[in-house]
Formats: structure tokens, C-alpha cells, sequence
């Protein structure tokens, strides 16, 4: 992921071997990382069982905030796709029954955004 990317907000895929490395501790029996994402400091990532948004708080980003939401809870999501002059897409998620995106993430053009969508497609739609 580029610096200026990451500066503007932009995710992008962190390899599994990370994601097991630093957020193996969090799983469940049975649980299995499909697709993680990086900001400059906060983590986004979706599992066989859930999608779990780690927060890094505070100047130092010493304390950490670790939210799961159950597929389930899902009600709705849309991918809209980067264009030619745009540098990043974006994905809203609507938790139960929320009018406005709970979650809002945007990825640099490094991410395809489809691979997202399915994934999350996958499990909500079940």
C-alpha cells in the first residue's frame, strides 16, 4: 500500500501470514481468515464466521478495540467501484436495521473490490 494512499484513508490486503501473525489470537475453534485489510493504523478483517474491525485508539495507538459483527447482522451492503480519476472504491455495510452505512471502508485500486463483494456476499448471503 503507497504512504499517499494510506494517507488519504485508503485499505490495502494485508497477506494472510500477517493477519494469522497478529490477529491468529482472536479466532475461534474452527475459525479461518479469508480477507483482511489494512488502513494506517486500523485492521478490517473477514473471517468463515464474522467480520472483526480492529480500532486502533489514542496518539500512540497503544489501546486497541476489537469489534465482531456476526454476518447475520448484516442487512446490506453496496461496492461502488473506483473510476479513472478516482484513487480509491469504497464499501458501506448496514448493520440489522440502520438507514445509514454503519461501516464505510475505502480501498486503494491495489484491492479488487469484486474479491471483497464476494467474499462478504458469501457469508451474508447465505
Amino acid at each position: 500500500m503507497g504512504l499517499f494512499s494510506a494517507l488519504m484513508g485508503n485499505a490495502g490486503v494485508v497477506s494472510q501470514e500477517e493477519l494469522i501473525r497478529d490477529y491468529g489470537k482472536l479466532l475461534t475453534e474452527g475459525e479461518a481468515i479469508d480477507l483482511g485489510f489494512k488502513l494506517i493504523r486500523d485492521t478490517f478483517i473477514f473471517t468463515n464466521k464474522r467480520l472483526i474491525l480492529v480500532d486502533k485508539q489514542g496518539l500512540t495507538g497503544s489501546k486497541t478495540e476489537y469489534l465482531s459483527i456476526n454476518y447475520k447482522q448484516v442487512s446490506r451492503f453496496s461496492v461502488e467501484t473506483a473510476g479513472h480519476f478516482d484513487l480509491e472504491a469504497e464499501l458501506k455495510i448496514w448493520i440489522s436495521s440502520e438507514t445509514v452505512p454503519s461501516i464505510t471502508k475505502k480501498f486503494n485500486k491495489s484491492v479488487d473490490v469484486y474479491d471483497v463483494q464476494k467474499v462478504l456476499a458469501h457469508h451474508v448471503l447465505k
